[in-house]
């Protein structure tokens, strides 16, 4: 197919492809599926050879958000069945991490709800920072706390934080339809805030959420524009007591072909499968490690994920292996550009939680949605397990 041939070619010389290719992408049909993995596969290999980075989500502080982030189960007024807590304690935060290092987790990811921290809770965070460097000196520690203000993100820094995760979520033109307390604008300020301070950036994206593949296709491009080290592609877990609970648009195949996307306009980034794959992914999941080369071990923010056990095994099932804490994740041109350790997050908005949307794509014209498929409430089991409970992670 010509369309793939040019964007493995353009991939490899790092070069943005165009949005009708991109959507091109997203139109593929099922017969075609596979080409298109095995092409960006070439893409995924060339810069990350077959590694998976392992990152691993602590919930420093659960639920109760005043924002209104239509995906999230933390969100104002949710009526999830969702753990709530506050912040956890320095020493409960680090038994927390150790599960995930334990593992193989190259990085912890410390996510706090909330619109953003206080010069408090930015101290506070810097003191588990400083805890969990303490016990594993080589680990990486991503902060994912929401909106900052001015110099926070220096101060996370100073602590000893190697990047920051805000996530874009989806589009400018469709951001007000999902969250209103809050812009897409400052979620943009944010993840810039970070990156001035020196910190690895990490921005990614929801698919899911009933947008259309022209959506999908902008936020895409920006993130490509905003040049995050890291992006995480979540699919929205439609979870009870949230408005897009019944929101059901993905199949494992239209996952397949969003992250080939991804990978076609951000070649040389980090792109993590992150919130959600274990429900529309699926049995498909190993074939999206060719497209991907990082995953988060484990549960998420206030979902289950499949046992950390489980996951190893996919990846050595697949023919992959775990990346190194001596590994630097990105590829020496990025690293040498000040990308520092290489990668990032997701949460409550950043870290990583599931959920999140991305639209349906046909060249040039956008399509609508895809149809809603019955909710597969069976698949969706809300965390009781890990920091904040009396039961191990993974149990």
């Amino acid at each position: 197919m010509d369309l793939l041939n040019t964007l493995v070619d353009k991939g490899l010389r790092r070069e943005l492809p165009t949005r009708d290719e991109a959507l091109a992408v997203l139109a593929t049909s099922d017969d075609e599926l596979l080409d298109v993995v095995a092409a960006a596969g070439k893409v995924r290999r060339q810069w990350f050879g077959r590694r998976v980075k392992l990152n691993y989500l602590v919930n420093l502080k659960s639920g109760l958000c005043p924002e209104d982030c239509s995906y999230c189960s933390q969100r104002l007024g949710s009526e999830a069945g969702i753990l709530k807590y506050t912040w956890l304690k320095p020493d409960e935060a680090t038994k927390a991490a150790a599960a995930g290092v334990a593992g193989g987790a190259k990085r912890v990811c410390l996510v706090a709800s909330g619109r953003g921290p206080t010069d408090r809770d930015v101290d506070r965070v810097s003191r588990t920072i400083e805890a969990i460097k303490g016990e594993h000196e080589d680990v990486e520690v991503c902060a994912c706390l929401g909106l900052l203000s001015q110099g926070q993100a220096d101060r996370l820094r100073s602590a000893g934080a190697d990047a920051y995760n805000h996530n874009l979520n989806t589009s400018e033109g469709t951001y007000g339809e999902i969250t209103t307390t809050h812009t897409y604008a400052d979620r943009v300020d944010t993840v810039q805030q970070a990156q001035a301070a020196g910190l690895s950036a990490c921005s990614g994206l929801i698919a899911g959420m009933g947008e259309t593949d022209a959506d999908l296709v902008d936020v895409v491009f920006s993130l490509r524009a905003l040049d995050p080290d890291s992006v995480p592609v979540n699919f929205l877990i439609p979870i009870e007591g949230t408005p897009l609970a019944k929101e059901w648009h993905l199949t494992p195949q239209r996952c397949l072909r969003i992250l080939a996307m991804v990978r076609f306009v951000c070649p040389d980034v980090e792109v993590r499968l992150a919130g959600g794959r274990e429900v529309h992914l699926r049995s498909m999941q190993p074939l999206a490690l060719n497209l991907a080369n990082s995953i988060f071990l484990g549960d998420y923010l206030t979902t289950e994920g499949q046992s950390g056990q489980s996951d190893l095994d996919m990846i050595k099932d697949a023919g992959f292996e775990v990346e190194g804490a001596e590994t630097t994740t990105l590829p020496e041109h990025r690293a040498q550009a000040g990308g520092g350790c290489g990668s990032h997050e997701g949460s409550c908005g950043p870290c990583g939680e599931a959920p999140e949307a991305a639209p349906e794509a046909i060249p040039v014209a956008a399509s609508e949605p895809s149809e809603v498929l019955t909710a597969r409430t069976d698949l969706v089991a809300v965390r009781r397990r890990g920091a904040g409970t009396d039961l191990a992670p993974n149990a």
